[in-house]
Parts: C-alpha cells; structure tokens; sequence
C-alpha cells in the first residue's frame, strides 16, 4: 500500500509539474511579442528625444552599427552607434560614451552629433552620482546637459570645452564639480571620435553594418529602456 501511494504521488507532481511548464510556455509565447514591441518602443522614444521624428525618416532601431573605442569613447565593451537619414542622406549619428571618471564611478551616455560636427543633444542614461548634487546630469534632474545643444569642437574652442570653475563655457553644480566635469569631457571626446572617423559613422560599408535583428534586444535596450521610463 505504501509503495502504490508513493508511485501515485510522484505520478502527481509528474502531472503537475508538465502541466505548470505548459502555461508558463503558453504565457512566454502569448506575450514575448507584446514584450519585444514595449522594448522596442521605449529605445526609439529615447533616441527620438536628441534626434526627433522631423529631422530623419528612417528607423533607426534597423540602422545599429557595433562601434568599441575605449580611448575616446571610453567603451568598456562593444555596444552600437544608431545612424539618422533623412531621404537615404546620414543627417546624425548617436554614439554611446562612458566618462570613466565621475565622482563614483562610470557614467554612461549617449551623444548625438549632426552631420556637421555639432552637438543634436545628449542623455545620461546610467550613473551612481550623488543625489541631490552630482545627479543634476540626470534629465530627469535638471536639463543642464542641453547646454550641450550646437556645440561643436570649433565652439567653444577646444581649451574651453570644460566647466568654468576651470576656466570653461559649461555650468559646474553647486558643491558639486567632479561630475559635470567628467560629462563635458566624455562628451568632447565624442565630437573628436566623430570628427576622426566622421566618414565611416556616417557610411557605414556593408561589411562593417550590423544592423539590430528585427525582435532583437540591441546591447543599450535596458539602459535605453530605463531613460524612456517616466
């Protein structure tokens, strides 16, 4: 008797446990695709807050190239540059940056830069500063970084792209230095990545292309993700 109670339970929790797997299967398929357009959804409206629908008619989730630079950029890792065409013309590109040198650690953004070599916009997308003091670089903060917006290398001049508590054009923080400092020099990096290689981020050759799979995740979505969330 003991041994038929034994067998039929196990027959049970057998039972149980493929029928659970089965919903949650049907769940995941059910909904992965309304996940995939939410994702999707929340990186474009993150790009289109420094390059906006009216300036480029191309979807530049599909226009995703790998870039890895850690001398300028200061990439830890190989993420992707999203390029913005306005009737097959390269009219921005959107490079990812980290300024290795905030107050606690690494500051992750994205700069936007026109075809002409000046600023579109830029975002801080990850950081650790401080609350209240160094997390001013946050949009959701304050709108300091859109003091970024048509700067370029020529202007201000080079010796002046830093905050001017060292002699700059660009606001510091009450008490709080180190931070704006580390962004305004990330971003001035950028314009200099892109006046170096200005050609190939704006024609990419084919072998060079790889453009983010259709339902494919790019390697910025969760951050992308986190800086569209209200």
């Amino acid at each position: 008797m003991l041994g038929q109670s034994i067998t039929k339970n196990g027959v049970l929790l057998g039972l149980f446990a493929v029928v659970t797997t089965a919903v949650i299967a049907s769940t995941y398929l059910g909904t992965r695709d309304s996940i995939r357009d939410n994702i999707r959804q929340a990186e474009a409206k993150a790009l289109l807050e420094i390059i906006p629908a009216n300036r480029h008619d191309n979807d530049m989730l599909d226009d995703a190239y790998p870039i890895d630079d850690e001398s300028l950029l200061g990439l830890r890792e190989t993420k992707q540059y999203y390029l913005a065409r306005q009737q097959g013309q390269a009219v921005a590109v959107i490079l990812p940056a980290t300024a290795r040198d905030g107050y606690t650690g690494d500051i992750d953004l994205i700069v936007g830069i026109n075809a002409d070599g000046s600023i579109a916009g830029v975002r801080v997308l990850s950081h650790r500063e401080t609350p209240g003091l160094g997390d001013q670089v946050d949009y959701k903060k304050s709108r300091w970084v859109d003091g970024f917006i048509g700067k370029s290398l020529a202007q201000p001049e080079p010796a002046r792209w830093t905050v001017k508590k060292d002699g700059g054009v660009f606001d510091q923080f009450t008490g709080a230095t180190i931070t704006p400092r580390a962004v305004t020099a990330a971003v001035r990096r950028s314009l200099e990545y892109f006046s170096a290689h200005r050609d190939a981020l704006l024609h990419p050759s084919s072998e060079a292309a790889h453009p983010a799979a259709a339902g494919q995740q790019s390697d910025n979505s969760e951050i992308l993700l986190q800086e569209a969330a209200p």
